[in-house]
């Protein structure tokens, strides 16, 4: 069985670390499953997002996994959040897309939630 975890909270909510921990857990079973950042998650992937030493950074614990994360480009870019691509075609001064981050359109969540046998949103 295949799940999309719906990404929609904030990095600052306690949800979006629920997310995570499910993330962890299929692929540590090996279960398929994708994910899809929209909506207020999108801040997950700013480069540029600082936090002191002491405290787990979301966004690191979503590159460890080492999976697709694509991000929805019109919520990252209303959010201030951009690659260089966008960065240049809207003339904006620079990128600030995190690392294993993508931006891709909603047409990849309509095929996600087509190809996936249960969505589940945090």
């Amino acid at each position: 069985m295949s799940t999309l975890i719906l990404m929609t909270s904030s990095p600052s909510s306690i949800i979006a670390w629920h997310a995570l921990g499910l993330a962890q857990a299929l692929k540590k079973e090996d279960a398929p499953f994708s994910v899809f950042f929209y909506q207020d998650s999108v801040y997950v992937a700013n480069a540029l997002t600082w936090l002191p030493d002491d405290q787990r950074n979301l966004t690191h614990e979503w590159q460890k996994l080492n999976i697709r994360l694509p991000v929805c480009v019109s919520a990252a870019l209303n959010r201030g959040i951009t690659d260089q691509d966008n960065a240049i075609r809207h003339q904006l001064t620079q990128s600030n897309l995190a690392e294993s981050f993508e931006l891709v359109g909603l047409g990849e969540l309509a095929g996600a939630i087509e190809s996936s046998d249960r969505v589940i949103q945090f």
